[in-house]
């Protein structure tokens, strides 16, 4: 039996590399300034919003930071905060929320609607967690003071107005910007239809002249695109490179050597595609704190699994040994248990934390197709076998066949 000992400490030393870079701190990548002053910014404030907020003419900023959201804004010397914040309105509930890292658990907010009766509301919320039972109205860490928040339908747009005394000088702040348009019932918000994270500087930027210059709305990555990129690379290395590889292993054997090079290479393509996945899964859970227990345990262990079906083929015994048999045994059942907990895992995945399962829309139909062409291949792979068993029963001048 030869067993190459020296591979299996390189492979080693370069996944305990790949876990240092893991561990490192990841930068956010941020997009360019997009504040600019609108035409809105001009509007009589005084005509429809009740005082303070109304008065306040001199020192208030104004962006567009999202869609058609605008936020107006002034700081003085004692450290209190306007916020003015409008957005187009039909139905529905609008949210602005302050958050310490740019994610939304912990963060608070200030949401308001019109209810169906036709009055004004506007409340601060805690976002504890991603469920309805965790957005929890009139709770919050936000410093309002004692002047009533305000909330203001005047034409086609909504117009949320309070006021937040701070210890310190507000700067630059992460903000948590969302919208649904179902109208709330008592006060329990609805999954929002659109949502968004920026870092707004709130000490650049006062005058009004000079806010579209100086202002700076900067926007964190992208948490839903991350969940996507994640996703796609699971399905890929997991879903769709493994299964195909164990096919080639398994139906494509008179291939003499090419099907034992071609299985090794789609399974170190597949292995590198999930690594990616495991990766890009590291970054999102530090970044947005998601807590998905199920979905990260299982792709621990599907990972581990791989990670022991790699060091395999670096200690493969020779055929003649007393042991292939039992390194035969090990990999092609560990192997068959990659593949069901990497499909199971995917599944649960494609749902998200939050039961949106519109990736599910991508990922079920393509395991679908990969698991029905596996199904297909083994029931002709069935059908062939006895079929070559019975032309050798018959070729056997030792089998008796019964002419009748």
């Amino acid at each position: 039996m030869v067993i190459h000992y020296s591979n299996p400490l390189r492979f080693l030393c370069f996944f305990f590399l790949l876990i240092l870079i893991l561990n490192l701190n990841h930068k956010s990548v941020f997009g360019e300034d997009n504040s600019e002053v609108l035409d809105a910014c001009n509007e009589d404030l005084t005509t429809f919003l009740p005082v303070p907020f109304g008065n306040i003419s001199t020192n208030l900023g104004c962006h567009r930071i999202w869609n058609t959201f605008i936020l107006r804004f002034s700081q003085d010397e004692k450290h209190v905060v306007n916020i003015i914040l409008s957005a187009e309105y039909t139905n529905g509930w609008v949210g602005i929320g302050f958050s310490k890292d740019g994610t939304m658990v912990g963060s608070s907010a200030m949401v308001g609607w019109i209810s169906k009766l036709g009055r004004a509301v506007i409340k601060q919320y805690y976002l504890r967690g991603y469920s309805k039972s965790e957005v929890i109205p009139n709770k919050g860490e936000l410093p309002l003071t004692n002047i009533p928040p305000a909330i203001v339908v005047y034409g086609a747009k909504i117009y949320l107005a309070f006021q937040l005394k701070f210890d310190d000088r507000l700067s630059e702040q992460p903000i948590i910007l969302a919208f649904g348009s179902a109208t709330p019932v008592h006060s329990k918000l609805s999954k929002h239809d659109d949502k968004t994270t920026i870092r707004f500087d709130f000490s650049r930027g006062i005058d009004q002249a000079a806010s579209s210059q100086n202002a700076t709305a900067i926007k964190p990555p992208n948490i839903e695109k991350m969940k996507r990129s994640h996703g796609a690379l699971a399905l890929i290395g997991w879903g769709v490179m493994l299964p195909a590889g164990t096919m080639v292993a398994r139906h494509y054997r008179h291939w003499v050597r090419k099907w034992y090079y071609l299985h090794t290479l789609i399974q170190l393509v597949g292995f590198l595609i999930g690594l990616a996945a495991i990766v890009s899964g590291k970054v999102l859970y530090d970044r947005a704190h998601i807590n998905f227990a199920a979905h990260r345990g299982i792709g621990i262990f599907v990972f581990v699994l791989t990670i022991l079906q790699v060091l395999a083929f670096f200690v493969l015994p020779d055929k003649d040994s007393k042991i292939r048999r039992y390194w035969n045994w090990y990999h092609h059942w560990f192997g068959r248990l990659i593949l069901v907990m990497g499909v199971v895992n995917i599944g649960i995945g494609s749902c998200g934390e939050d039961g949106d399962c519109s990736f599910g829309r991508i990922s079920f139909p393509i395991l679908i197709i990969v698991y029905l062409a596996c199904t297909i291949l083994e029931i002709v792979s069935c059908f062939g076998a006895h079929s070559r068993k019975h032309v050798e029963d018959i070729s056997d001048p030792t089998v008796e066949v019964n002419q009748f």
